[in-house]
């Protein structure tokens, strides 16, 4: 069995940060990711950044993919994709499938950086061939260069929904609207201004109330809703459609964390579930830490500022750096940037830790 002081699960924002600020500081760090690239959410992602110069703002996400994945190698990170990591037992052992093999690797040290997942809508018809979430169809424009559909709708004016839709334009599909269930629009402005400059109307108070088509999506119906959510008779309306984008919020992926037996608490503002951590991002297990989506879900920038302080609270409890006065103010350092960070978003500063 493979023993090694460090092992991070996840090569987006938040997991190749920690590898990077821990292996700057000379551990040696072994990230393994269940995908055949790296890089995460970044490489879809290529709208410029908000924050500060320090978190990369005005810097497109995968060209901050690319400056990871640089620095990683720089530092020498040791990435192994087509790995997932499918148990971790209380010895600290991951259990992996390696490119269909299994294998176990023992680590001193763990942070799970696994990130989210995207949350389904349930309608009659959800079912059908063109019913996506908007992150695989910004997985097929901006990854794979491929149109998910011609006519589309989105449903969803968060971030995500603001944001996939402005990709999908530049990528010459025509947007038919973008519609959410509240009543108001629950994205940045300055995104909302982009859709409504390019005249896709945002509709508020409506859902879908059902996809029709035979073999795949050809219409979808929506309904208004009242206050409460529910649906109001007699206010359907229609849209000639063959994809509904779906940007109803994400769920952070906790299931290794739930496994080894760390201990969550829900939090609806940021995805439901997480996993409980202190200020270095330390779980109630002590070898165990934890950043970016999985611990609630927050912006790439944030995630990579939580990555960099666990690998930075790793390198310090392996004893690669003396827990002293100066190691602190470094810690401190980060825990600032992240409060910035959060400021005015929402989310009431560092919830966690």
């Amino acid at each position: 069995m493979r023993k090694v002081n460090l092992v991070v699960v996840g090569a987006g924002p938040a997991g190749l940060s920690a590898s990077i600020e821990a292996a700057k500081h000379g551990v040696k760090a072994l990230v393994l990711d269940e995908n055949h690239k790296p890089g995460g959410q970044l490489f879809k992602q290529i709208h410029k950044f908000f924050g500060s110069e320090q978190q990369m703002a005005g810097t497109r996400g995968y060209e901050i993919g690319t400056k990871l994945l640089n620095l990683a190698k720089e530092y020498g990170v040791e990435i192994k994709l087509n790995n997932r990591v499918i148990g971790i037992d209380d010895h600290n052992t991951l259990a992996i499938i390696d490119n269909h093999k299994y294998s176990e690797i023992r680590a001193k040290k763990i942070i799970l950086c696994c990130g989210a997942t995207e949350k389904p809508l349930a309608f009659p018809g959800w079912t059908l061939p063109g019913v996506m979430g908007a992150g695989a169809a910004q997985t097929l424009v901006n990854i794979h260069r491929v149109v998910p559909g011609e006519k589309i709708i989105m449903v969803g004016s968060g971030n995500v929904g603001l944001i996939v839709t402005y990709h999908l334009l530049q990528a010459g599909v025509k947007v038919k609207a973008i519609i959410d269930a509240s009543h108001k629009i629950t994205g940045y402005g300055v995104h909302a201004a982009k859709i409504k400059r390019a005249g896709i109307p945002i509709i508020l108070r409506y859902t879908v109330n059902r996809a029709m088509g035979t073999n795949q999506v050809e219409k979808v119906e929506l309904i208004q809703v009242d206050k409460s959510f529910n649906k109001i008779p007699c206010t359907q309306i229609s849209f000639d459609v063959d994809t509904i984008c779906l940007a109803v919020g994400l769920s952070p992926s906790t299931e290794l964390a739930r496994m080894i037996g760390c201990k969550l608490y829900y939090h609806p503002k940021l995805g439901g579930y997480i996993p409980m951590v202190n200020q270095y991002m330390q779980t109630t297990i002590e070898d165990i830490y934890a950043a970016g989506d999985m611990t609630g879900i927050e912006e790439a920038s944030i995630a990579m500022e939580e990555g960099r302080l666990a690998g930075l609270a790793c390198a310090i409890s392996l004893g690669y750096i003396s827990d002293n006065a100066q190691s602190q103010k470094a810690l401190e350092n980060i825990r600032s940037n992240l409060s910035q960070l959060r400021m005015g978003n929402g989310k009431g500063g560092i919830i966690n830790g």
